[in-house]
């Protein structure tokens, strides 16, 4: 995964918050996405057409003026004819002042449309912590994916209580069978 989130430097060339650049590194919405272009293609370059591969963007700044949903449904359209297989979509991380109403799933709607709109696979992030509501994202086709974070450092055990509740047959091997219990 090629990480284009955050305010990391992927990010920086993409937010015209942050890039003030004046050479064909910034300015219009073209020159702002062409690191990340050239790094997709460097790394497919040498990355096996077999193995997928992933860009995580921050679909959204959160605040006026930075990027948006909208660019960031046109960099998915450039991605996808270079190799990204699928787009991970959180958001935010440009700037201290962002506004982000947190809440269960508030990043699965950039998910969703960008799916939708750029018809490649996608990953839903951020405040996903049922099993339930993980797999209403999967189910009813807001993405193709859910990653879990924070939700798994507070609890570690989260994907096999996950299967379990989901009525999976889980047979650990013998040697950690002691681990688990139901």
């Amino acid at each position: 995964e090629i990480h284009a989130a955050h305010g990391y430097l992927l990010h920086e060339f993409l937010s015209p918050l942050i890039n003030k650049r004046s050479d064909e590194y910034g300015g219009t919405f073209e020159n702002r996405t062409r690191a990340l272009r050239e790094v997709v293609e460097a790394v497919r370059r040498v990355w096996p057409e077999r193995l997928p591969l992933a860009v995580r963007i921050s679909a959204t700044d959160w605040v006026e003026g930075g990027w948006d949903a909208e660019e960031s449904v046109q960099l998915v359209h450039q991605l996808k004819p270079l190799g990204v297989d699928l787009v991970d979509c959180s958001s935010g991380g440009a700037v201290p002042r962002a506004k982000i109403a947190l809440r269960p799933g508030y990043q699965v709607p950039f998910a969703e449309r960008i799916r939708r709109e750029a018809d490649v696979a996608t990953a839903a992030v951020g405040f996903i912590t049922e099993v339930g509501q993980a797999n209403e994202i999967i189910t009813s086709g807001r993405a193709d994916m859910v990653f879990l974070a924070r939700e798994l450092l507070r609890e570690p055990y989260w994907p096999i209580k996950a299967a379990a509740e989901l009525g999976a047959d889980l047979r650990p091997p013998v040697q950690y069978a002691r681990a688990f219990t139901r």
